[in-house]
């Protein structure tokens, strides 16, 4: 029979005691993590008809994927970058001084920052409704009615040539639509024009991948029935803490 190695259970106990430590120390200062691919707040078929599950699955597990692990990527080769909110990171993007760091957290920052508010922004249609309270009075004084707001947002939707994003915004106070293309959103200063610029509410994918395998080229059918899963719940919350 072995003896008992004593050295080897003080040893065991050490390393399991710092290993406890370890375990609820905070991170180091100005340590970053990186970003990762949150789970979607519902199932991948939870919005069809109107967007299927795979065409989810794609969008989640591929596209939003990519843009994180390349903007990981970019900020692990500058700390001080990498220690910025996302929001304050895509909000300042003329400060970044090199251009190709630049345009990849734009295009990637920005693809995540996007993708995390719009599958927020989505909701099974049992859940869907209208807007209400304030977002619905804002609705109608800045556009007349639903519809006509409506009627304007998925217009603009449709007519972005290429990729891009069709938004509703408040700008001032004032709820305003907008069109940013690519990756682009309305929180980009010196990148998206001035009288672009604003607080978010909802948003639009208008990029082919988001409803190519169920809607073909056909946009305005996508759109049309896009209405059909936008949280309003949420996107009040949004319209309440601009």
């Amino acid at each position: 029979m072995k003896p008992h190695n004593p050295l080897d259970r003080r040893t065991f106990v050490k390393l399991s005691a710092l290993a406890a430590t370890a375990a609820v120390l905070p991170a180091a200062a100005g340590a970053a993590e990186a970003y990762k691919l949150d789970p979607l707040p519902y199932a991948f078929d939870a919005l069809a008809p109107h967007i299927d599950a795979k065409t989810m699955e794609i969008h989640h597990g591929k596209h939003h994927a990519a843009y994180i692990k390349n903007l990981n990527d970019a900020l692990a080769k500058d700390a001080k970058l990498a220690e910025k909110s996302l929001a304050d990171l895509v909000a300042d993007l003329p400060s970044i001084s090199d251009e190709a760091a630049r345009t990849t957290i734009r295009n990637n920052g920005g693809g995540h920052w996007n993708h995390d508010f719009f599958w927020k922004i989505l909701t099974p249609a049992d859940k869907s409704g209208k807007p209400s309270g304030d977002l619905a009075k804002a609705i109608d004084e800045a556009f007349g009615s639903y519809d006509e707001f409506k009627n304007a947002f998925g217009a603009a939707a449709a007519k972005r040539f290429g990729s891009g994003w069709a938004w509703l915004i408040s700008q001032n106070g004032k709820l305003k639509i907008v069109s940013t293309a690519n990756q682009d959103n309305p929180l980009m200063k010196g990148i998206v024009p001035d009288s672009d610029l604003g607080t978010p509410i909802i948003g639009l994918d208008v990029w082919e991948h988001a409803y190519y395998l169920n809607y073909q080229n056909k946009r305005p059918d996508y759109v049309a029935a896009w209405w059909n899963v936008v949280n309003w719940e949420e996107a009040g919350k949004r319209f309440g803490a601009k």
